[in-house]
């Protein structure tokens, strides 16, 4: 049973999932951490975290890994086929219709509008992250203060100056893996 939840939950998530792996995070996240309870919030933040360093796209190593995670290789191949099976029909349809008609305005006008809405998915997810990493919390608290996170804080605001001044992605990985080891001690 397990294994047609998990493969129906990420065909659903991939049907509906515009925008690519990183806008397919909250709704990952609103499967396996609200609504089934599969994996706590900072599972899946790991989950989130292995998917960005391992080869791939970030969607399909998620789903793998959630799956793996929830119900073992049986989970991670049900998961994974179930995210991207629709993908798959879809992709097919929808470049035969841009290539067909992509330069009509109607086209290019739903276009521009799902962009703006990729971001907001995009921005969603990564404020969870940010009060998982900074505030140590999986909800907005009441008073700040009393959760947060130095080490979090210095890490992101390290990982984002490092990532503006075009710094590699895994050094920037294996930089914040030291800090967060060097850091957990400190404070």
């Amino acid at each position: 049973m397990i294994y047609l939840q998990l493969f129906f939950e990420f065909a659903k998530i991939s049907l509906v999932c515009v925008g690519g792996g990183y806008a397919s995070m909250p709704l990952i996240q609103g499967v396996v951490v609200d609504s089934y309870h599969w994996l706590t919030l900072p599972e899946f933040i790991d989950v989130f975290t292995i998917s960005q360093m391992t080869p791939g796209p970030i969607g399909v190593n998620a789903a793998t890994f959630a799956g793996m995670k929830t119900a073992g290789i049986g989970g991670a191949i049900c998961a994974t086929m179930g995210f991207v099976t629709p993908s798959l029909f879809l992709c097919i349809a929808l470049a035969k219709i841009i290539f067909k008609y992509g330069e009509l305005g109607a086209i290019q006008g739903i276009l521009n509008g799902l962009r703006p809405a990729v971001i907001a998915l995009i921005a969603a997810a990564c404020i969870s992250f940010v009060l998982l990493a900074v505030w140590d919390v999986e909800e907005i608290p009441a008073d700040f203060s009393s959760t947060f996170s130095p080490a979090g804080a210095i890490i992101l605001i390290g990982a984002l100056t490092a990532v503006r001044m075009k710094v590699g992605v895994i050094k920037v990985l294996v930089a914040a893996g030291a800090a967060g080891l060097v850091l957990g001690h400190v404070f």
